[in-house]
């Protein structure tokens, strides 16, 4: 038995790793269906690199820039991890709208997985929780309109809006506080959100393919998934070796474009101006923006989200066939096109100032 074979084989005796296994129909170890692995595999890198840049990361107003700018001159390997950082957080934004595409077109939200399609949203709620207080944290000039586009919002919810709202507390500034739910409260809320997720797909299986006759897959068909499936099934071990892979090209990519495009210091952040646009997984909050004012960024992504919430019981079919889910895919698709045009409008048209901090 080789090194790596003992060395599994006790940590299996000893940590019982072989319970979170599940057999593998061969569709689900394709790119399509190992999205979901890849984004962990994305997240596990940010959290890596986000714990050594923390070392180094001074979170008062006074202080950020200053130990920016050590981290990418002084700190060993600073500007690269740094880099890593940025360029894998953009990817994971990637990975994960794809996987939710693809559980979207493939029914695969349906009975009796509907619960953990709504813990995917909430996982795609806490990706952008994380990319927005990533982006404050830079305290560049484009993190500073974040925060006060924060605040606006904050001063619109009245109450509700307490612990974003500046007022809170005068012994500790936003920006220490935003940080905080950075490293510690979106963390915290992901690995809980993300060990349901785990636990739910060990509990009802991988997703069939989308065939006209498929039925969801529950605990009472294990002992006949391979004819259920209509498909050999591999060991888990294959379904993680495909994750990997896919997941070492994942960082291979950031760390290519972490040396070949590394992410400045942005300039140093001014009150009273709005010149800046944010990330682009935001471009189509930004576009409402310019229709609704402040309060867009409350109606829209609430409703997208509740139409999100809503898309396992609003289409309550057994078939996961898209030719038998016409209605669902086709309001899916619509909502698609709604945010490309606003990404769009927002990529083509100049900034605006929503928040009119000018005044």
């Amino acid at each position: 038995m080789s090194v790596y074979r003992k060395a599994g084989a006790w940590l299996n005796d000893r940590l019982g790793l072989s319970a979170l296994a599940y057999p593998v129909p061969e569709h689900a170890n394709g790119l399509l269906y190992t999205l979901g692995g890849i984004t962990l595999v994305g997240f596990l890198v940010l959290f890596l690199t986000g714990i050594y840049l923390a070392q180094f990361y001074h979170p008062h107003p006074s202080d950020v820039r200053p130990s920016i700018i050590y981290v990418v001159t002084q700190v060993p390997l600073g500007d690269f991890v740094r880099g890593i950082h940025h360029w894998t957080a953009n990817l994971v934004v990637v990975t994960v709208s794809l996987h939710l595409l693809r559980v979207f077109f493939s029914g695969a939200y349906k009975a009796p997985r509907e619960v953990n399609w709504l813990v995917g949203v909430g996982l795609l709620a806490v990706t952008m929780g994380f990319i927005f207080t990533g982006t404050v944290v830079k305290w560049d000039q484009e993190g500073l309109e974040a925060l006060v586009h924060n605040q606006a919002v904050a001063r619109i919810l009245g109450s509700l809006g307490g612990w974003f709202s500046s007022d809170f507390t005068i012994s500790v500034p936003p920006l220490i506080r935003v940080y905080f739910a950075h490293v510690a409260i979106l963390p915290a809320l992901f690995t809980a959100l993300m060990a349901a997720h785990i636990f739910l797909v060990k509990v009802h299986g991988m997703a069939p393919l989308g065939r006209a006759d498929d039925l969801a897959i529950g605990p009472a068909a294990r002992s006949d998934l391979a004819a259920r499936y209509g498909e050999p099934l591999h060991p888990f071990t294959s379904h993680v070796r495909m994750i990997a892979g896919w997941g070492l090209l994942l960082t291979s990519l950031g760390m290519a474009w972490a040396i070949g495009f590394p992410p400045p210091v942005g300039p140093p952040p001014v009150g009273g101006i709005e010149i800046t646009k944010p990330p682009f997984m935001f471009w189509w909050l930004y576009a409402a923006e310019d229709f609704l004012g402040i309060k867009g960024l409350l109606i829209i992504p609430a409703v997208f989200f509740f139409m999100l919430a809503a898309v396992p019981f609003l289409d309550r079919g057994r078939f996961h066939a898209m030719r038998k889910r016409r209605g669902i895919l086709g309001l899916g698709i619509a909502v698609i096109l709604v945010l490309v045009v606003l990404s769009l409008f927002t990529g083509f048209t100049p900034p605006v100032a929503h928040t009119q901090m000018g005044r």
